[in-house]
């Protein structure tokens, strides 16, 4: 534990993005399997201690100091996993275990009930020092808060070891922690994981704000831009995963549309759910409901029955990236729109649908279309190069 205390103390306390990567990537070339797959788990998010929450750790520490004390210190340092590790108690008996590593911890903290949690963690809050105890609570309550986005961290694992970042996320999320065979991959002692057997996310374009409007409309594709999440499913060998742009899994809160890609490959559009077009402004492709629609089912990890009825999920298709194992990103867009337009008719028509193409001469019959649609759930217009 010392060495990942050692890591967010400085990560903490330095601002520079390029001395950010050199710390994490020291730490990962210097410190061994599995204790810096667990820190890079923790560092992107992914680790889940479900046996320890904010509550448990309250009244551990309620416990052993004055709640008013805690509270008032709580109050002037800002940040509950600071102030239990400063407060925290040395025992009246030095524990006798030696020092704990990040794995020991996850090891323990993982495999035990709810109900047994607590007495762990207070056992090894124990043996460890401020620092350490800090990083233990941030680890297990999973708010590190060290300035460290999931992208620069996969970053400095790729700069450490000298792979290409875009590899490292297209199978990260097929992979658990503690990332072993990535590591092994990365280190030159194994294959490169792939993406053959798991539904995994491919990084992808995000639309960005044209600034110089002359273009010619002849060599560009026009599409709405609907106020909806960005969305990438994957199915591969029997299993579907929606990820959002950035590459979480928000699987869990599309259970419906999940259950309706059954066809192996990899699309990319908007999650929206159903509505009345509002307006009347489109004839077709309408039926989508306002984002705040949506917002009620974004981050829930469990959607109740009357959720999914009240509020149902759908897609409308941008792109399509694999048709079965076949991969398409080579393409230029015309050919991929021609293979999604094939690729549509093999889905539930009650949950995808195409994104409409827009048929303008010159951006200002585009303006006076786009003009006329602001009060559908649209968010502007998009537009794409035929051979990009």
């Amino acid at each position: 534990m010392h060495a990942f205390a050692q890591l967010l103390d400085s990560l903490i306390y330095t601002r520079s993005r390029n001395a950010k990567l050199k710390l994490i990537g020291d730490y990962l070339r210097t410190t061994p399997d599995p204790d810096r797959g667990w820190a890079m788990a923790a560092l992107t998010g992914d680790l889940d201690i479900p046996g320890v929450k904010p509550a448990v750790i309250r009244g551990l520490i309620e416990e052993r100091v004055d709640p008013v004390l805690y509270r008032m210190s709580r109050d002037f340092v800002g940040d509950s996993a600071e102030t239990v590790a400063l407060l925290w108690p040395a025992p009246e008996t030095p524990p006798e275990e030696g020092p704990l590593t990040v794995s020991q911890v996850v090891d323990q903290l993982t495999s035990l009930s709810r109900s047994e949690a607590p007495a762990a963690l207070a056992r090894m809050l124990d043996a460890l020092d401020a620092d350490e105890r800090f990083a233990l609570l941030k680890m297990a309550t999973g708010s590190l808060r060290v300035g460290v986005s999931a992208r620069l961290a996969k970053q400095a694992l790729a700069d450490a070891f000298g792979v290409d970042v875009e590899a490292v996320e297209e199978v990260w999320h097929g992979i658990d922690p503690p990332y072993l065979s990535l590591f092994a991959w990365a280190e030159g002692r194994g294959e490169q994981p792939t993406a053959a057997d798991v539904p995994v996310f491919r990084p992808f374009m995000l639309a960005h704000p044209l600034e110089d409007l002359r273009v010619d409309l002849r060599d560009y594709a026009a599409e709405w831009k609907w106020d909806g999440i960005r969305v990438q499913i994957v199915h591969v060998a029997g299993e579907t995963r929606l990820y959002s742009r950035t590459g979480d899994d928000v699987t869990r809160a599309f259970p419906d549309v999940a259950a309706a890609f059954a066809e192996p490959g990899v699309v990319d559009g908007e999650l929206l759910v159903k509505g009345e077009a509002q307006g009347g402004a489109l004839e077709e492709g309408g039926g989508a409901a306002s984002f705040n629609a949506l917002q009620q089912r974004l981050g829930r990890k469990v959607v109740s029955a009357k959720m999914l009825a009240e509020a149902p999920a759908f897609v409308r298709l941008y792109d399509i990236l694999f048709d079965g194992a076949e991969d398409l990103r080579e393409l230029p867009w015309h050919e991929r729109r021609a293979r999604l337009e094939a690729f549509v008719p093999r889905l539930d028509p009650e949950r995808f649908d195409i994104s409409a193409l827009i048929e303008a001469a010159d951006f200002t019959e585009l303006e006076g279309i786009r003009a006329g649609a602001r009060d559908a759930a649209i968010e502007g217009v998009m537009l794409k190069r035929r051979d990009s």
